[in-house]
């Protein structure tokens, strides 16, 4: 099983329709690729400084798996254009 996990930061003002956005459009978008392997996906939000943090945990059962959700660049997050306009900053993947 990998974990794949992505930091990404809005402002306060901004991270309940940021939250919404995630749940609502990007998360049931990745759902609907039916990638083999892919087994589920987490949100964890909270603040950190003037910022709020989200984490998104996405479990794959091999690395062929995470390849096919994210390409040959595996290792760089992928970020639908609306929810990367909604980010102050965002972090690059780390796979576990």
């Amino acid at each position: 099983m990998i974990a794949r996990i992505w930091y990404g930061y809005t402002t306060p003002e901004n991270a309940d329709a940021y939250e919404t956005l995630l749940r609502t459009e990007i998360f049931p978008g990745i759902l609907a690729r039916n990638v083999t392997g892919f087994r589920r996906i987490e949100l964890l939000r909270g603040p950190v400084g003037e910022e709020v943090e989200f984490a998104t945990i996405m479990w794959f059962d091999s690395i062929e798996s995470v390849k096919a959700f994210a390409g040959a660049d595996y290792e760089t997050a992928v970020v639908p254009p609306k929810a990367r306009a909604a980010q102050a900053f965002r972090s690059p993947v780390t796979p576990l």
